[in-house]
């Protein structure tokens, strides 16, 4: 393995200092819950080795969730680690997988560490970021193991239909290789949500987590879904050798937040539905941003328009130390530097309106020529 630090790590605002910045528009995720607005207790909770798969009572709320049994899902320390199991489990040095592209760092960067060659699937703004079947099967090669997409997508908040969710799945089963499909932000559909996709092949895994939708990354709590017996052994061979266990502190806040989830989950939909329509009519009464308006999760990715003469790095030194205002930068995601992601419900609405005032007048104030 040959590890290197992402920029989206080196960058983060908790680096930076949350005492430093004003307006927090960089995050991916609901804004973060306590424990004593949830109502939830580990007073009496036994500090014990946990079951290997994890909290069965958890698996099962899991599983019910999705149409699947209990013996599907693999609970881990959030997402992140199902990712690493899943890409050290099925790519090899000089084996080949396919990203869709724009993609969370992390779908990219473990390949890369582990020697896999990957390519890029382009999901470009001109076609409003929608998944290409033909460029995809093209790019497919008889060593190609993996084909990793995000839906709702991180960063442009894009979805897929399910016909062509389906079609994705017919061409892997095809050619013999497996899909990632990260549904972290399913909850957060605008739309009519897919069905969990791992449940439409033994080909698909499905990972998601406590983490975006829920505001609770810090308690570590992700999962993967397959109904692929063999895989699923090879993936607990991985975690036990990774972690053993998770923590039983973590699982069993997951597992109470998820028995009340309709009650605890209804007011975070309505924040993230009104921050959106705020996000909505700021975007219409400008003139310097464009973007393919997200159809879930809470992150989107504009660009400043081609007409605009901009010192990029300019402005993100104005937009961070001058209004304390931060985004994700588009080299977060190996994209253009005019591209910024935007978290658009982790900081409250009022931060979020002021914030995008803010990038407003970093823009103006870093123009060129």
């Amino acid at each position: 393995m040959h590890y290197r630090r992402m920029p989206i790590e080196i960058e983060a605002p908790e680096g930076f200092g949350y005492e430093n910045i004003d307006c927090n528009l960089s995050e991916s995720s609901f804004t973060d819950q306590k424990l004593s607005d949830l109502g939830i207790s580990i007073d009496n909770l036994t500090l014990f080795y946990g079951d290997h798969l994890g909290k069965p009572a958890l698996r099962e709320c899991i599983a019910a969730a999705a149409n699947l049994l209990p013996d599907h899902v693999l609970v881990t320390s959030g997402a992140a680690t199902a990712l690493f199991i899943v890409a050290t489990s099925l790519l090899s040095a000089g084996d080949h997988m396919v990203v869709a592209k724009s993609n969370y760092a992390t779908n990219i960067e473990t390949p890369r560490a582990i020697g896999a060659k990957v390519s890029y699937l382009p999901m470009l703004f001109e076609n409003n970021f929608a998944l290409d079947l033909a460029a995809l099967e093209a790019l497919i090669t008889p060593q190609t193991k993996l084909i990793s997409i995000t839906y709702p997508h991180n960063p442009t908040g894009v979805m897929i239909d399910l016909a062509k969710l389906k079609a994705v799945v017919a061409l892997a089963e095809r050619k013999g290789c497996y899909v990632l499909l990260d549904e972290t932000y399913r909850e957060m559909s605008f739309v009519d949500k897919l069905p969990v996709a791992a449940t439409l092949s033994d080909r698909v895994i499905s990972i998601s987590s406590m983490s975006k939708s829920f505001g609770l990354p810090g308690i570590r709590i992700g999962w993967l879904l397959s109904t692929n017996k063999t895989l699923m052994e090879t993936f607990l061979a991985a975690k036990e050798q990774i972690c053993i266990t998770n923590s039983v502190v973590d699982e069993e806040i997951a597992y109470q937040y998820l028995q009340r989830k309709d009650a605890l989950f209804a007011p975070v939909q309505a924040t993230i539905l009104k921050n959106f329509n705020i996000l909505k009519t700021f975007m219409a009464h400008q003139h310097v941003l464009e973007w393919v308006e997200p159809q879930g999760g809470c992150v989107c990715f504009p660009r400043i328009k081609q007409n605009v003469a901009i010192n990029t790095d300019a402005f993100h030194h104005t937009l961070l130390h001058t209004y304390a205002t931060y985004v994700g930068r588009g080299h977060w995601f190996e994209e253009d530097p005019r591209y910024l992601r935007i978290g658009y419900s982790w900081d409250t609405s009022e931060k979020l309106s002021k914030g995008l005032n803010n990038i407003l007048k970093a823009i103006e104030e870093t123009r060129v020529g």
